[in-house]
């Protein structure tokens, strides 16, 4: 028994949970050495960047669309639609996309067949697999996310877009000098919230979608803590690079907030 309590003592300070003052910045001086924090840091930040640059725009654009359909029955059989996949799990939704995506059997190479090209790998190809997972994300949130763009643009006054019409305006320009100025507090709330997240892709997302052929784009830094803080018992390890994530993601929050508080929005704070 004793021996048994001193081996797990043994590994306790091994693993850096006991031990001297010094062991935290250890397992900092460890992870900023490590080639593999590098790759799932990189792999966050630039599925970040394309999330913001193609998912951000997309609730926008929906609401706007929403906006202009008069037929109530119509618009509301719409949104519903377009909400449902956000209360789908992404363990179903990513089962649907590889039904979607499989070279043999999914609808779109079935497609690319009919019209005499080759199948694609979606899901096996590092560049294809990128796409797939950002429009996956596209599907399941945009619909849900026109819910704040819409409750906003209800709230602007209904008189502009009449003294719009009297001076002939049409539609683009409506939506170019009423509607988004209209909504351009809720476009900056929200772009503050984004940029604070672009060190957190998400674990489902990922985990639902990866394999092992496209680990070397999909390794991200949730499914990097699962497999070396949860399944390989690395937990000091893994809570050095959560301090990490949080710190970076306070100074992005903050500064994003001063750009955006600067330009004459209002911010979080």
């Amino acid at each position: 028994m004793a021996g048994e309590i001193l081996a797990f003592k043994n590994y306790r300070l091994a693993d850096g949970l006991w031990g001297s003052p010094w062991v935290g910045l250890e397992q900092f001086e460890k992870l900023f050495s490590s080639r593999d924090f590098y790759i799932v840091l990189k792999n966050t930040l630039l599925l970040n960047l394309y999330t913001l640059l193609f998912a951000f725009p997309a609730p926008i654009i929906l609401a706007l669309m929403l906006n202009e359909v008069r037929l109530e029955w119509y618009k509301r059989t719409l949104q519903n639609l377009l909400y449902i996949p956000h209360f789908i799990s992404w363990i179903v939704l990513g089962s649907i996309v590889y039904a979607l995506l499989s070279p043999s059997t999914g609808i779109l190479n079935y497609v690319l067949k009919g019209v005499g090209l080759e199948p694609i790998y979606f899901m096996a190809d590092k560049f294809w697999w990128t796409v797939s997972f950002i429009f996956s994300g596209i599907w399941k949130e945009a619909g849900f996310g026109t819910i704040l763009y819409l409750a906003a643009m209800a709230s602007i006054d209904p008189t502009l877009y009449e003294a719009s019409k009297m001076d002939g305006a049409g539609k683009l320009r409506q939506i170019w000098h009423i509607t988004l100025p209209g909504i351009r507090s809720t476009v900056a709330i929200l772009l503050i919230l984004q940029v604070g997240k672009m060190m957190d892709v998400g674990f489902e997302h990922v985990y639902a979608l990866s394999n092992p052929t496209v680990s070397s784009v999909a390794e991200v830094i949730s499914t990097y803590v699962y497999s070396r803080g949860i399944v390989d018992l690395q937990y000091s390890y893994t809570t050095a690079l959560g301090l990490f994530q949080s710190v970076i993601a306070l100074i992005l929050i903050v500064s994003i907030n001063r750009i955006i508080k600067a330009l004459g929005e209002r911010g979080l704070w």
